[in-house]
């Protein structure tokens, strides 16, 4: 699977990679049981070092969102219950964020609301 990386020098390098795999994960793209491509693959699709990319993996790993297995490399968690975990703090982390942002704003809950259904109708 390719990922498209989005490097923006908001967050520590490490951090956005894992941000990436992270989602790919979480919809889907890359399924549970799924093959992750070598620390030296992955470092050189997202040109960066590879200790960077190791860092990442590490980081998912520790999150309990791959496993390695020996020699075989790493996988993508089977663990329904981590991944659905991982996804509602992903959503919850953006909900978080966009309440931050109209607050600092000044838009209230009904505007933020009216301007969501606005935007749904709009798809």
């Amino acid at each position: 699977m390719e990922f498209v990386w989005h490097i923006d020098g908001t967050a520590p390098l490490y951090i956005q990679l894992a941000d990436d795999i992270r989602l790919a994960i979480i919809q889907g793209r890359l399924m549970p049981g799924a093959r992750i491509a070598s620390v030296r693959d992955l470092a050189f699709d997202a040109k960066v070092n590879p200790n960077t990319m190791q860092r990442a993996l590490t980081e998912l790993e520790r999150e309990g969102l791959i496993e390695t297995h020996g020699t075989a490399g790493r996988f993508v968690a089977v663990n329904e219950e981590v991944l659905k975990s991982i996804k509602d703090r992903v959503i919850d982390d953006l909900v978080s964020d966009f309440i931050k942002r109209m607050e600092a704003l000044d838009c209230d809950r009904e505007e933020a609301v009216r301007r969501i259904n606005e935007r749904k109708g709009e798809e």
